[in-house]
This record gives C-alpha cells, structure tokens and sequence, in this order.
C-alpha cells in the first residue's frame, strides 16, 4: 500500500530545527527513514493546532460580523416602525379637541399626562384589536378598561344590541330586562341579595355610600391609600388612579365638609384599621379587594378575612368595590375568588358588556333602606337602560362557567410572566402579577403592598416604555397606577408578539 505524504499547510509552518524531510514523491515506508512517524504526527499536530486557531479567529469574527447585522437590522426594523407608526390625524384631532374640551379628553388618564406625547385616537376595534385614525393597528390590553372581557364588539352582543333597538333605546320604564340581568347578579355574586342598577361605577358608589350612613346611622367610613370609588366629593382623598397620574393628592372644589367623615388606611394593614375602628364610630370600610387604580396590588394572606373580622367586631360594613374586578377576577368577583363576603358590593365595567352601568347591591334588609322600598333616595334617568341591560346579559351568559377563567388566567400568565422575565434579563427592576384576567406591573423591585410602594416605581422609564410598546402596535394603559386587562379574544399569538416587543424595548431603555 503506497501513502502520499504531503507538505503542512502554509498556514502553519514548523520552525527549522524542529522539521523532517518531507518526501514529495508517492512510495512505500522504506527502512532508510525510520523517523517519518513521528514527524508526521508531529506535523499533523501543528497542522490541527493551526486550524483550530484558524477556525477560532473566523469564528469570532463571522460572530461579530453576525452582532454587527443584528444591531443594523434592530435599527432599520425600529426606522421602520418609527416610520409606520404615523400619528398626523390622531395629532390634528387631538389638537382640536382640546380646545373644545378640557384637556381634550372626557376623563383625565386618556389624556397620556403621565407617559408623555398625544394620545391615539381611536377610530374601530374588534376581538382583542384597537385601530386608531391613521390606520395603526394595536393589540389592546386596556379592554376601555376593563368590560371588554369576551372581546370587543362581541358578534352576538352586536346581535342582542340590534335587535333590541328595534324595540327602543331607551323607556324611562319597568323592563323585563332588568329582571333577568338583576338574578344573573344574585345567583353569581355571594353578598347580593338585592341590586340597584345605575349609570356608572362613580353613580353606584355615591349611592353605596349614602346607604351605608343610612342603614349604620353612622357618618364616618375608612377608604385605602391609593383606591379609587369614583369622583364623589366624599372619596376625593388620597384616591389613586387618575388623582395620582396628575399629582394631585385632592381636589379643588371638594369642601372641607364633604371629606371630614372619610378616614384613611394604608392598603394591606390591619393594625391601622383597627386603630381607626376603635376611635371612631365607622359606619363602613370600603376597598377595592384588589387594587386596580394605584395599579395592580393584590391583598396580602389574611387581609380580607382580617377586615371582615374587624367590621364585624365593631359594628361597621364592610363593602367591596367591585366595579373593576366583578365579573373580571372570577365570576362570583373577589369575593368568591378569596372566599371572604362583604355586606356591600358596588359593580360596574363587565355588568354592562361595554356600555354604560353601574350597579350596589347587598343583604335585603340593607338593600330595603332604598327608596321606594325605605327612605334612602337615590335615582336615574337612565338607570336599567335596555341596551345595557342586553349586553350585559348576553356578556354573562357567555362567562358562566370555568373555562373562560381557566382561559383568561393561561393567557395572563404567560404574558405577564413574559414581560417579568424579558425586564429581568434586560437588567430592569420590575415587578408584578396577575388574577385571572387582571394584570399589572410596576418599575420597581417590589413587593408592591400599598400605594407608598407603587410610588417608588420608575414613571420616567416606564412612560418611555410605553411609548415605545405603543409604537410597536401594543396598547397598555396610559399610567404606571393602573391595571391592564386580558380579554377571551387575545391568542397566544397576541401574547408572544407582545413579550417580543418588550423584549426588545426593555433592551433599548
């Protein structure tokens, strides 16, 4: 058998003195060169040693060279999106409105005060889907905060609406309606006993509070640091939500008066409310049972069961405003999720499947004091409005079971989950969590308790995560104090192109 020995690649040559002849003819091992073993093991070792340099150095540059295109192609993808995301007639809009209305908006957080830049305008939505007035497309995680829990614009809601407004948009009357939509609360809500239908979360908590003085005889009640009950005088203090957003820790134009009965606590501390409770007479702690409006703050283990006890103990109602998280966090709302009944329950958002309602309700003989059953007045033009009445119904029905929970908390999960973990890898400090189809997070190491802690988050840099999430088509709430919703028409597609974007924003900050 010949062999063919050949000369080591001129990438690598050996040093003089090291060298054997090297035979460039083919022919057989002969005696006369008994060293050609070794020195072709030796060659062949410099030769490996050389390619593996070799093959080293294209690696690390065929790597660099692979960073450089992906910085190139991250840039040209955000020009591009930069450039996409025109925002010329939302601006022209905007511009106008705010010479007709103050601010330019109908309520204050739309206005984008805390995030900077104008806000969008909407022009259509559908499913899990927002577009505004330049043709943008987003995928919507405020839900017009909250009700659009099956989605917007629902086909069969769409259906029930039209076919009821052949009948009429509106009786100022009795309505079999309100019958139906009044015992799907009853049988889903555990302290209802009785409902009364208003026009708004605002307009059920102003009634609520008026009958927990009437029924107590009581004037004043506990209300947490941060939670927010609509825009009456009384709940004006400390409030959260769009309060927070702006900076302002009351407002103007809210007597003395009106908020001398209200008494506040920090979210989350029973020692407090205890105190609060032993020197004063209270006529009702009222809270949201999960924090929507100083973003999303769950209540600690044994906080809920703690305030239960304590109203109890000493002779005061306990009242859970669930206009945010009724219908949201389960089907019975909070108070079926943790298990804890209050006397009261205000409602709101979902019970109206997207328009306008409101709703307080609780234990018959509390429910009695309100006229025309007992003296407590309180009364709507528009209250029990067929149209919202139908969509409200035609909502419920198809929330009624575990399924769509089961399918609200996966997809939550998996994006709040995603976000947490794209921030942590980007080295942010952010921190949150989710119930069911509610969400949120805060730029801060946490844990988030309370108000005081939701104000340690970083605003600057998640207003300028915002914008940028919003100019990659994602649409989050417009504050770092509020809570985001998932809706049964996002897909798993919605949510991974959602952690996609904040991956790469969260490597931009």
């Amino acid at each position: 058998m010949s062999a063919f020995v050949l000369e080591p690649s001129a990438a690598f040559v050996a040093p003089a003195s090291s060298r054997p002849p090297l035979i460039l003819s083919q022919r057989g091992p002969t005696s006369s060169i008994p060293s050609s073993t070794s020195a072709l093991k030796g060659a062949a070792a410099a030769t490996a040693t050389a390619a593996a340099a070799a093959t080293a150095v294209g690696f690390v540059a065929s790597s660099s060279r692979r960073q450089h295109r992906r910085a190139t192609a991250r840039r040209t993808r955000l020009q591009a999106l930069l450039e996409a995301h025109k925002t010329e007639v939302s601006d022209k809009i905007f511009a106008e409105a705010k010479g007709l209305m103050p601010g330019g908006v109908s309520s204050p957080v739309r206005a984008f005060k805390s995030v900077g830049g104008n806000p969008v305008v909407f022009d259509r939505v559908k499913g899990a889907y927002a577009w505004d007035v330049d043709g943008n497309k987003y995928i919507d995680y405020v839900g017009t905060w909250g009700p659009a829990i099956i989605g917007h614009a629902d086909d069969d809601v769409l259906k029930a609406l039209q076919d009821q407004m052949a009948k009429g948009t509106s009786f100022g009357a009795p309505s079999a309606l309100e019958n139906e939509l009044a015992k799907m609360v009853i049988d889903a809500v555990p302290s209802v006993d009785m409902v009364r239908f208003t026009n708004s979360g605002t307009e059920a908590c102003m009634g609520m509070i008026r009958l927990v003085r009437a029924y107590t005889k009581r004037e004043k009640v506990i209300k947490f640091e941060g939670c927010y009950h609509g825009h009456a005088d009384a709940f004006l203090v400390q409030a959260g939500s769009g309060v927070a957003t702006l900076g302002l820790p009351d407002s103007p134009g809210v007597p003395a008066g009106a908020t001398s009965g209200t008494l506040c606590a920090p979210y989350n501390d029973l020692a407090a409310v205890e105190k609060l409770l032993q020197e004063n007479e209270v006529a009702a702690v009222i809270l949201e049972p999960v924090v929507g409006n100083s973003g999303f703050i769950k209540p600690v283990e044994g906080f809920l069961q703690g305030l239960r006890e304590l109203t109890t103990k000493y002779g005061a109602l306990l009242v859970f405003d669930e206009v945010m998280t009724g219908f949201r966090i389960s089907y019975g709302g909070a108070q079926e999720y943790f298990g804890v009944t209050p006397d009261v329950t205000t409602m709101g958002k979902v019970i109206g499947g997207g328009l306008p309602v409101g709703a307080y309700g609780g234990r018959k003989e509390i429910m009695e004091m309100v006229a025309p059953a007992g003296p407590m007045y309180q009364a709507g033009t528009l209250s029990g409005n067929p149209l919202a009445m139908t969509a409200g119904i035609k909502t419920m029905e198809k929330l009624k079971g575990k399924e769509a929970y089961a399918q609200l908390d996966r997809t939550t999960e998996k994006l709040i989950n995603g976000i947490l973990s794209a921030a942590r890898d980007a080295g942010h400090a952010v921190c949150g969590g989710h119930i069911s189809g509610m969400f949120g997070f805060f730029f801060c190491e946490g844990p988030v308790n309370s108000f005081a802690d939701a104000t340690k988050s970083d605003t600057e840099k998640f207003a300028k995560w915002h914008r940028a999430m919003l100019e990659r088509g994602i649409y989050l709430a417009p504050s770092q104090y509020e809570a985001g919703f998932m809706s049964l028409a996002h897909t798993d597609e919605d949510v991974e192109r959602t952690i996609a974007a904040a991956k790469e924003v969260f490597a931009t900050l």
